[in-house]
């Protein structure tokens, strides 16, 4: 993914949040760091080995003395933030954000994204240079973030608008859906069975059991493999009687 947001980690502290903000990078498929002054070597063995595998992503990092060169190439900036500025602005989600880079990348507008240092966040001055801010909803009680954390939360809504999976899915590994014809005839064999077992009543209440047994199985996507393991269950069950 070339056409992607730089990620600009401002002054940051630990050589462990650096190394762990790669990581996160990695996983979101962003692979431009941008680092502003940071206190710790960002290729010592603390920020290698917290970066999981991501140090490509650490020896390719390039560094800045100020927010601003390290914005210097850019055409959209975007800061970071947990506490309200008095600064007038674009707010946007995280997800929101993603759009809005996303659909910037796509016109070849070169954009990053500010990331402040995890002591104190990003400092007004840094926030001045950005044309909006991205702000995390979270419990208003507890709302700051691992710096690491907040580039992982951020990488991930923009990871999420470069795949195109299904939402949800069934796996149903080495087996299939069971049809409902397979469905159906094994509920007339269970039926069958308590029949025989004389626990089946057989007055008015047996058309409303019959249908609560078939809504209980009916909506829980049985597969093929299921269903000879239930018919062994009641074989089972029926030989122990």
């Amino acid at each position: 993914m070339n056409n992607q947001p730089y990620i600009i980690l401002v002054k940051p502290q630990l050589a462990e949040n650096i190394g762990m903000s790669a990581r996160a990078m990695m996983n979101c498929g962003l692979e431009h760091l941008r680092l502003v002054s940071p206190r710790e070597n960002h290729l010592s063995p603390k920020a290698v080995s917290a970066s999981s595998g991501a140090e490509e992503i650490l020896r390719n990092a390039r560094i800045y003395a100020t927010t601003q060169e390290a914005a210097a190439d850019l055409q959209l900036v975007m800061a970071t933030t947990a506490r309200p500025r008095n600064q007038i602005k674009m707010v946007y989600t995280a997800s929101a954000a993603a759009t809005e880079l996303q659909q910037k990348l796509s016109a070849d507008i070169r954009c990053g994204i500010l990331f402040g240092p995890e002591r104190t966040g990003l400092q007004n001055e840094d926030i001045s240079l950005a044309d909006s801010i991205i702000e995390i909803p979270l419990n208003p009680r507890h709302c700051s973030l691992n710096l690491a954390q907040a580039v992982l939360l951020v990488g991930y809504e923009w990871y999420k608008t470069q795949i195109h999976g299904a939402s949800a899915k069934f796996v149903t590994n080495d087996t299939i859906p069971a049809s409902r014809d397979s469905l159906l005839h094994f509920l007339e064999y269970l039926e069958k069975q308590l029949e025989q077992s004389g626990s089946f009543p057989l007055d008015e209440k047996r058309a409303r059991m019959v249908i609560n047994l078939r809504n209980i199985f009916t909506r829980n996507s049985l597969t093929e493999q299921e269903i000879n393991t239930l018919y062994g269950v009641v074989n089972h069950l029926a030989g122990s009687k």
